[in-house]
């Protein structure tokens, strides 16, 4: 057993496509993917392979993915904390289950920054998410002037527990640790340091939620992976699988991101 697999935790990667691709190349997209993992063998219960297309693409994926039974689960970018209403923009809980997803952004940093959302949005999010059945993945991450400035692992831990505000340890979600600082700058943390925040947030799981929790949880790294790190990360103890954003919509990288257990020593 590689020293990452955990009994309990199966890893997961994840594509987040952002504001990329129309309906009818995300349906290339995903075919081809598809195909690419299929003759590489891909083992669906050894690596699960989720992608975050835009909410206008969600149909034509869930209806490719039904139709030919492919080994790809998919999610929405980001849900509304209310369920219905006059609240123009926003994406329901509801909705998205409607359309089979099983996965769900909450958090981001794109959202954090670009959108003013603060750790009571996300809490709510998360909240609203779990009412539908929805698996939250809780973004948590710090810029590089907040790394200066309380280090490496106090802003995402404190993200985390202020998420956790309404959940309950019967509640089924994944946390993603994305240092800001290395979001599309080429530059990703080391896999040293993406372990060191994931086992503190592993911690907070524990004092929050209990060991068994703590346990389950897959927690991912996002941050510049591409095929040429992705093993490094994996071989972390603490780490259980990646946020992919850019490099997620070439689809040889992807598909070489996901296929890391082929690399040497994993």
């Amino acid at each position: 057993m590689a020293v990452n697999e955990h009994p309990r935790r199966t890893p997961l990667i994840a594509g987040n496509w952002k504001m990329n691709l129309d309906h009818l190349q995300a349906i290339a997209f995903v075919q081809k993917l598809a195909w690419n993992l299929k003759d590489a063998k891909h083992d669906v219960a050894a690596v699960e392979v989720a992608v975050f297309p835009p909410f206008t693409d969600l149909r034509s994926v869930q209806t490719l993915v039904s139709a030919d039974k492919l080994p790809i689960v998919f999610g929405g970018q980001d849900v509304s904390a209310q369920d219905s209403g006059a609240f123009t923009g926003e994406i329901s809980g509801a909705f998205l289950a409607q359309l089979e997803c099983k996965y769900v952004l909450i958090g981001h940093s794109e959202r954090r920054t670009l959108h003013a959302e603060t750790d009571e949005i996300v809490s709510a999010k998360v909240t609203a998410a779990l009412k539908h059945n929805l698996v939250p993945i809780i973004c948590v991450g710090e810029s590089a002037a907040d790394l200066e400035l309380h280090g490496p692992s106090a802003v995402p831990v404190a993200q985390l527990r202020a998420a956790l505000a309404g959940v309950t340890n019967a509640a089924d979600f994944v946390v993603a640790y994305e240092p800001v600082w290395a979001i599309g700058s080429g530059k990703a943390a080391t896999p040293e340091q993406a372990e060191q925040v994931a086992a503190q947030l592993r911690l907070v799981l524990t004092e929050t939620l209990g060991q068994d929790v703590a346990d389950k949880t897959r927690i991912l790294y996002g941050g510049s992976v591409k095929g040429s790190n992705i093993a490094g990360f994996m071989r972390e103890p603490n780490v259980d699988g990646a946020l992919v954003g850019g490099a997620s919509l070439d689809i040889d990288e992807f598909s070489s991101i996901v296929r890391f257990q082929q690399q040497v020593g994993l």
